[in-house]
C-alpha cells in the first residue's frame, strides 16, 4: 500500500481511519482532541449539539432504505448517543450529471418521510451538479443540531465515562445493514430477505433518560461494527470489554450470509443499533426498557468490563474458548453508508 495517497480503508472507521484523523486532520485544524466526536456540544452554548456526516452508500436503493433515510437516520442518532434529542437537519446534495429525476425525486422523499418520523425538520440545504464520472450517481451531506436534557425534569447523559464492573447492552440484532448493502450491490440472493436496520435510536435513548438510568457512554456502531466501538471505547477508557458470543443477538440468516461471505458479524456495519455501558446495578432495568420501546425486543446484555488487561476487547465463544477482538484494518464491505 502507498502510505503517501489514501484508499478506500481510511474511509472504513478501522485502523486506517483512527490514523488518518489523528495524525493527519487533527493537527491540521489546530485540534486539541485526540479524536472528533460524531457530535459534539456547541463552544458558549449550552446543551446544543451539532454534528456533520456524508453518505456515499452503493447502491443507492437497498432492501430495508436508501440513501436518503440512511442520511437522516445516520445523523439523528450522531446526536441520539451524545444525549441529544435531534431537532433539525441540513441535505446537501451532489448530483452526477445523467442521474434519473425521478430517481432523485424518490429519494428526496424518503428523506422527508425519514425526518417526519424522527421527528426532525430539514430546514436547509444545497445542491451541487457535477459531471458525468465525478460523483456516482449521488452523494449526500448531512448537518445536524440536537438539545440534551431539553425537557425539565429530564436526567441528561452525563457520560462519566466507562466503570469496571459496568454491563453492556445492544437494542437489539446485529450485522443486518451491512450484509442487506452487500447482497443488493453483489446480487445475492438470500433464502430469507435480509433487510437494512436503518432506523433512529433516539426512542430508545430517550427512554432510557426517562427511566434515569446511569449510562456511562453510548455509540451508534456504524463504520468498523461492534468491534470497532467496543475497541475505541474500551482504549478511551482504559479497560477491558469482556462480551459473549451466545448473548450478541445476530439472526441466522445474518450469521450464515456472513460465513458465506467470509465476514465476521462483529466488524460489518449497523445504522439502527444503540450500543451502551450502563452502571451494574441499572443493567437489568435498563435490558428491560430496551425490549419494551418498539424495535428492541432481541435487545441484550452482551458483556460486563473487566479491570484493565493486555487486550481491550475479547470474546467469551459459544465452545468457551476466547478470541481477542480487534479494531478492524479498514472496511470489509466500502460503500455501505
Amino acid at each position: 500500500m502507498d502510505k503517501n495517497r489514501i484508499v478506500l480503508a481510511h474511509g472504513g472507521g478501522g485502523v486506517l481511519t483512527k490514523e488518518l484523523v489523528v495524525e493527519i486532520i487533527i493537527p491540521a485544524i489546530g485540534g486539541k482532541v485526540l479524536v472528533l466526536p460524531d457530535a459534539a456540544m456547541v463552544p458558549g452554548a449550552d446543551n446544543v449539539f451539532f454534528t456533520t456526516d456524508s453518505f456515499v452508500v452503493k447502491p443507492l436503493f437497498f432492501k430495508g432504505g436508501d440513501i436518503g433515510s440512511l442520511s437522516v437516520h445516520g445523523t439523528v442518532n450522531d446526536l441520539a448517543v451524545s444525549g441529544a434529542e435531534p431537532i433539525a437537519i441540513s441535505l446537501s446534495l451532489i448530483i452526477e450529471e445523467g442521474l434519473e429525476i425521478d430517481t432523485l425525486r424518490q429519494i428526496v422523499k424518503s428523506a422527508g418521510r425519514a425526518a417526519r418520523e424522527c421527528g426532525v425538520n430539514i430546514v436547509t440545504g444545497d445542491t451541487k451538479v457535477v459531471a458525468k464520472g465525478e460523483a456516482d450517481e449521488l452523494f449526500i451531506t448531512t448537518a445536524g443540531i440536537g438539545i440534551a436534557n431539553r425537557d425539565n425534569g429530564r436526567k441528561s447523559v452525563e457520560m462519566t465515562g466507562i466503570k469496571v464492573g459496568d454491563k453492556v447492552l445492544i437494542n437489539g440484532s446485529i450485522a443486518e445493514h451491512g450484509i442487506a448493502v452487500m447482497s443488493q450491490r453483489k446480487g445475492i440472493d438470500f433464502d430469507t430477505t435480509i433487510r437494512s436496520d436503518s432506523a433512529s435510536v433516539w426512542p430508545f435513548v430517550k427512554a432510557l433518560l426517562d427511566g434515569e438510568i446511569d449510562i456511562h457512554a453510548m455509540r451508534d456502531p456504524t463504520r468498523g461494527g461492534v468491534a470497532a466501538s467496543l475497541v475505541e471505547l474500551s482504549g478511551d477508557w482504559k479497560v477491558t470489554t469482556e462480551i459473549y458470543e451466545s448473548y450478541i443477538p445476530i439472526r441466522s440468516e445474518v450469521s450464515a450470509a456472513c460465513e458465506m461471505l467470509g465476514l465476521d458479524p462483529l466488524s460489518v456495519a449497523n445504522e439502527g443499533k444503540l450500543l451502551l455501558y450502563v452502571d451494574k446495578k441499572d443493567a437489568d432495568r435498563a435490558l428491560r426498557i430496551l425490549r419494551e420501546t418498539q424495535g428492541g425486543k432481541s435487545a441484550a446484555i452482551i458483556g460486563e468490563v473487566l479491570p484493565p488487561k493486555e487486550v481491550q476487547v475479547f470474546l467469551k465463544t459459544s465452545f468457551g474458548g476466547e478470541r481477542v477482538v480487534e479494531m478492524p484494518y479498514g472496511e470489509e464491505l466500502p460503500r455501505i453508508c
